[in-house]
């Protein structure tokens, strides 16, 4: 029987306050997260916003315990999965493969070739794909693949993105329902979708289809939160979380909540839609700030819909997102790497340095930008790093 490695990968966290300087250092030395047009400028600047934030950041993990419970669930989904696979006949282990904190990718896969692995399914834990998450962990295992001959030598399927499969949905529809019903009035309660934001270049000029995924995703969960409770709820969805001063997806959170309350909504029933875990955007910017800005607003009962963690539907959810993946034909790491068909590469890819007109608008962008972000950073306190507290 071949043995089976389930790779779950997810962002990663600062498990202790003093781990929150080097987590921005490892974000902010990624060339996907900042790309400089002279290489050597990458980590002394990461080492620059790791230094200037960490006080903040470490103020955000302090309101929520003092670090992200994001690995500790991670490790708990992953036993939770493990066990229902076996229980299904699968010779599977579980593995947790974070891009910027520990237990590293490279870890992750040094264990699978140490267990003797047969065949490895890649599992983000991104339900919707975006090529700022789920792209980026893609590509960082495919650089581990290519520069090792006995990785290589492993058959890897890969899971692109599983929004709208019915574990994840019926899940996020039972969780909702259980919000709904606290409400004195039910019907009336509204559905507040709050979704990570992404810059609106990534969709308009990238292809990027994380936005078209969010929201077929809200619909699909609202159409099954009907036919389970016999009735449809008003609803809407935002995107939080955004930093610097270019656009991002709209609308922004915080300005449909104070809509929401001009408008005289009084149950306001919040939806991470795109987290499957708690960490610091569900347990600090929405449990904190948001439900304050709610209240302000003149919302009067705010009912946060807790994440999937182990939740058993959920889990069940991603066991048949597995054997589906080993039943179906192979979709291999190099095809979800290179994006899907007609998504064109990350803008930040794609910059070329030169005096021709395409790599001159580039530039100009760039160094608008991180002129604007340091002015920001340095006088405000309010620039690209504000992010820290928020992953």
């Amino acid at each position: 029987m071949a043995r089976v490695a389930i790779l779950l990968m997810n962002l990663g966290g600062p498990e202790r306050i003093q781990d929150v300087g080097p987590f921005l250092y490892n974000l902010f030395s990624d060339p996907e997260i900042i790309r400089l047009p002279v290489p050597l400028l990458q980590k002394p600047l990461a080492w620059w916003i790791s230094t200037l934030r960490s006080a903040k950041s470490q103020k955000a993990y302090l309101a929520i315990g003092g670090g992200s419970p994001l690995r500790r669930i991670t490790e708990q989904q992953a036993r939770e999965l493990q066990s229902q696979l076996r229980q299904r006949g699968i010779d599977a282990t579980s593995y947790v493969a974070m891009r910027y904190w520990h237990p590293f990718t490279e870890s992750a896969v040094a264990d699978i070739k140490a267990d003797g692995i047969n065949e490895v399914v890649v599992l983000p834990l991104y339900p919707h794909f975006s090529i700022s998450t789920s792209g980026s962990s893609f590509r960082e295992l495919r650089r581990l693949r290519e520069a090792d001959p006995a990785f290589q030598e492993l058959s890897v399927r890969c899971i692109r993105s599983w929004y709208n499969h019915p574990g994840y949905v019926r899940s996020m529809s039972d969780l909702i329902a259980k919000q709904i019903n606290l409400s004195e009035c039910p019907e009336k309660a509204h559905v507040f979708f709050s979704a990570h934001g992404v810059p609106r270049i990534y969709v308009d000029e990238a292809g990027d289809p994380y936005q078209q995924e969010i929201e077929h995703c809200s619909d699909l969960i609202m159409d099954e939160l009907e036919t389970k409770l016999g009735y449809r709820n008003p609803s809407s969805l935002s995107y939080q979380s955004r930093v610097g001063p270019e656009e991002w997806l709209r609308p922004y959170t915080e300005d449909v909540l104070q809509d929401l309350g001009r408008e005289g909504i009084s149950d306001l029933v919040v939806v991470p839609i795109s987290f499957v875990s708690e960490h610091i955007e569900t347990l600090q910017e929405i449990d904190i700030e948001y439900r304050e800005l709610a209240y302000k607003s003149g919302i009067t009962n705010f009912f946060r819909v807790p994440a999937l963690d182990t939740y058993p539907i959920f889990i069940e959810g991603l066991a048949d997102l597995v054997v589906e993946c080993l039943r179906d034909p192979e979709v291999s790491l190099e095809e979800v790497s290179n994006l899907p068909s007609g998504v064109k590469l990350y803008p930040q890819e794609k910059w070329q340095w030169g005096w021709n007109n395409s790599s001159e608008v580039w530039n100009g962008r760039v160094a608008m930008i991180l002129f604007l972000e340091f002015l920001l950073e340095v006088v405000g306190g309010n620039g690209p790093l504000h992010m820290i507290g928020l992953l």
